[in-house]
């Protein structure tokens, strides 16, 4: 008999050049279970994965120094989950990440030193990019060692309130590269520290200097820089209209302004400031001047303005009829809480311009049907429009919107008379993404049931308080809309577990509030942990029938769970313990857990590794082991104690008492 040729299997992936197989792992980023299965198939697998990877965002740090050396071309690190980086971890990172790593994130990390982020400035030398916001910590030190770092282009100091003009003084001779710095909140900052950036750093592109204590003295340095084009100045409460006079001297290349919270601008001011900002695209004035017809009419040389913020300001009917006629290349307004507001400067605006995109006219409580039918009738590219609380529109007008803005991507209809004929109008809509419908009394599972069979590019549904909506509605949005990411039925107190079932199918959901739903057991939650696997944040507060039932599942197959609420649940010390396995979890609030014991609480809360912020009754204060809460806070995790949780029952007791005094 002849010899059959034994025959050799060849892996296809063979054949194609890591290039291309990098490309195929780049449709994989949105789900890191994804590329983890795909390193786990075979060591050639895993060893592109390794090669490929350049972003990582670990959860603790002791094992970052072994995953560092598994991930050699990492460029972009994220400590935004470890909130304990000691300076052993920095010079592990610039030891092991030198030459590659160009960016670093340490905006909710604590604990490093100033010799720490030394031996990282000194090492790396193509770090371009460092958040240390919340560094409170960090003083005019840690800035001299953010000097080394040469090539720095992009660096937030927001908060750092230790940091004065000396330190920003060293950041501006050493990062001569800069063009992009926020020295929010960085109170120890003034008029000197700002100026050295601005005459040292050239190339600047991009300055937030949020309620900074400055005045005029430091404009005519910022007014200098050739490139600015984003400058914040919200809450500089020194700089008013004489301030803006300098303005008429420079500023060419702006194209962002923030000058939400500064109310001594006036329309002198600001006109001098438009006089020499050409160019500029956006413009937020929130909280700020009122908006006169003098300040409507300074805008209009902006010939290239895109977008309008007013929010919280008072708008006058001519101020805004004014922005209606000048500004011509409007696509972007928000008019969010702003007094004044009325049907006719409103409709006058919204006639005008026919090209706006985003609307924002939340809480314009003046408003009525007359401007949703001029929105409806000029407007229909509209792809944002958010009007809650617009409580004098009646349900007909709702109608108008869907039947003419069918571009839209976001709707924001909270605490308003929406119906389900509305809703059936809306659900025209077919580009949804975005639909908020919390407090809307009048609608029921009859319109929900269309937003489900023609919005199926929905990601975010809100029914907050809509107690009119039952699980056949929700099966109903779940069934039609398979990218759903957020939803929000907290206080729907018709919701059962046939719903959760439903959502389970959601393979996308991120975000799931359900918080007062009485009917919700443990039987709906484990569904949704088995199904629903990127679950991130799970609100189940005040939902009494789920347990310690519901826990095991979650804890077995929500590993990317990072925030949970189970306060007023039938959640016991088992229940708590069983969370601990979550690798991910960094939040958790336990208000009112009646089954919840000191011991068993210590025990989970030692457990749980990763966590960073704990909500807890007062009352547990004494009974945990001092030791404990001192090596929990050390290990980077923060307590937040309530005493309010029974205030309730307090309140009914004085009450009671009230009433006996009364009768004697």
């Amino acid at each position: 008999m002849k010899r059959q040729k034994s025959i050799i299997l060849v892996n296809p992936f063979d054949l194609l050049s890591d290039e291309i197989v990098f490309i195929i792992l780049d449709f994989l980023n949105q789900n890191p279970v994804d590329k983890k299965s795909f390193s786990l198939v075979c060591k050639s697998f895993y060893s592109i994965e390794s090669k490929h990877r350049k972003t990582l965002k670990p959860l603790r740090t002791e094992h970052l120094p072994r995953v560092l050396v598994r991930y050699p071309n990492v460029t972009h690190l994220d400590l935004t989950l470890c909130p304990r980086v000691i300076d052993n971890l920095l010079c592990v990172i610039a030891s092991t990440c030198k030459s590659t790593i160009r960016s670093i994130d340490l905006s909710r990390s604590a604990f490093f030193s100033n010799s720490g982020l030394t031996s990282l400035t000194m090492n790396c030398k193509n770090l371009v990019e460092i958040d240390l916001s919340n560094a409170t910590e960090l003083g005019d030190i840690g800035a001299k060692a953010l000097a080394q770092a040469k090539n720095l282009e992009k660096l937030s100091l927001a908060r750092c309130k230790l940091i004065t003009d000396m330190g920003v003084g060293c950041i501006a001779v050493g990062c001569r590269k800069l063009r992009e710095i926020s020295l929010k909140w960085c109170l120890g900052v003034g008029d000197l520290g700002v100026g050295l950036i601005a005459v040292k750093c050239k190339e600047i592109r991009s300055l937030d200097l949020s309620y900074l204590p400055i005045s005029n003295k430091c404009l005519p340095d910022i007014l200098r820089l050739q490139y600015l084009e984003d400058l914040v100045l919200e809450g500089c409460f020194g700089i008013d209209g004489d301030s803006l006079a300098l303005f008429k001297n420079g500023c060419k290349s702006l194209k962002k302004l923030n000058m939400s919270s500064c109310q001594n601008i006036g329309h002198i001011g600001l006109s001098s400031l438009i006089s020499a900002a050409g160019c500029l695209q956006q413009l937020t004035l929130a909280y700020s001047t009122p908006v006169t017809l003098e300040v409507a009419d300074s805008l209009k040389k902006l010939s290239m303005l895109q977008s309008i913020k007013l929010d919280g300001c008072l708008v006058t009917c001519e101020g805004l009829k004014a922005i209606g006629v000048g500004c011509v290349s409007l696509r972007e307004l928000s008019l969010s809480k702003c007094s004044g507001v009325t049907d006719e400067g409103l409709s006058f605006v919204v006639t005008k311009h026919r090209e706006l995109k985003k609307l924002d006219i939340t809480c314009c409580r003046k408003l009525t049907d007359v401007s949703v039918a001029h929105i409806s009738n000029s407007c229909t590219g509209l792809t944002s429009l958010k009007m809650e609380t617009c409580t004098l529109v009646s349900r007909e007008a709702f109608v108008l919107i869907g039947r003419r803005c069918h571009f839209l991507e976001e709707l924001d209809l909270t605490d308003n008379e929406i119906d389900d004929e509305g809703l059936k109008s809306i659900s025209r809509c077919s580009r949804l993404s975005t639909l908020k419908l919390g407090i809307c009394l009048n609608i029921t599972d009859e319109g929900l049931i269309h937003i489900g069979m023609f919005c199926s590019k929905l990601r975010e549904i809100d029914l907050y308080r809509s107690v009119g909506i039952t699980d056949l509605g929700i099966s109903a949005v779940a069934r039609g809309c398979p990218r759903l990411e957020v939803i929000n039925i907290a206080y729907c107190k018709d919701i059962t577990d046939r719903s959760l079932i439903s959502m389970s199918k959601c393979l996308r959901l991120k975000t799931l509030e359900s918080r007062g739903c009485p009917l919700i057991t443990s039987l709906g939650l484990t569904v949704i942990a088995v199904g629903c696997r990127q679950l991130t944040k799970l609100d189940i507060k005040k939902c009494h029938n789920i347990d310690d039932a519901g826990m095991l599942p979650l804890a077995h197959f929500s590993q990317n769970s990072e925030q949970i609420n189970l306060s007023h649940s039938s959640v016991t010390d088992v229940g708590l313990l069983s969370l601990a396995s979550i690798s991910c979890l960094q939040s958790i609030t336990i208000l009112n857990l009646k089954g919840l014991t000191p011991g068993g609480l210590a025990a989970a809360l030692l457990a749980c590794g990763a966590l960073t912020k704990v909500k807890l009754q007062a009352s547990f204060k004494s009974l945990l082991p001092v030791q404990l809460l001192e090596h929990l806070e050390a290990r980077g995790c923060t307590f937040q104690w309530r005493d309010n949780v029974f205030r309730a029952e307090l309140d009914v007791k004085c009450w009671k008492m009230q009433l006996e005094d009364v009768a004697q």
